[in-house]
């Protein structure tokens, strides 16, 4: 049996290792090893930080829901209205509230009024 040589399969696999490195400082744009390293720890941060991004714009459209309701009822808190709105049967996500109290304060307003009536029901 003939012998096999890994030349080419090696050759790509460095190829693609050093292509994701580009743009990176020093030996770790060029060599194979130190390359592989920096990448590894790039795609750990990569996967981390989409986790992360979830919660810090969950953490944001909280903010914002919370001075919007505060600017339209001083006593009125984010967790009072969160609890108003599920008693008034309101399924609307983080997201959409915080987009309604930036773009439509009209209509945020009025599902203000909705939480508040169902919490004094």
């Amino acid at each position: 049996m003939s012998r096999t040589k890994g030349g080419t399969v090696a050759h790509a696999r460095h190829k693609k290792v050093i292509k994701a490195a580009k743009g990176y400082y020093g030996r770790r744009k060029s060599t194979f090893k130190v390359a592989r390293q920096a990448v590894d720890k790039a795609n750990q941060y990569a996967t981390r930080d989409r986790h992360n991004r979830k919660r810090n714009f969950r953490a944001l459209w909280i903010q914002r829901i919370n001075a919007a309701v505060r600017a339209q009822d001083d006593a009125l808190t984010y967790s009072r209205f969160i609890n108003g709105l599920s008693l008034a049967g309101i399924e609307v996500d983080r997201k959409v509230l915080a987009d309604l109290a930036v773009n439509e304060p009209a209509a945020f307003s009025v599902i203000v009024d909705q939480a508040k009536g169902a919490l004094e029901a």
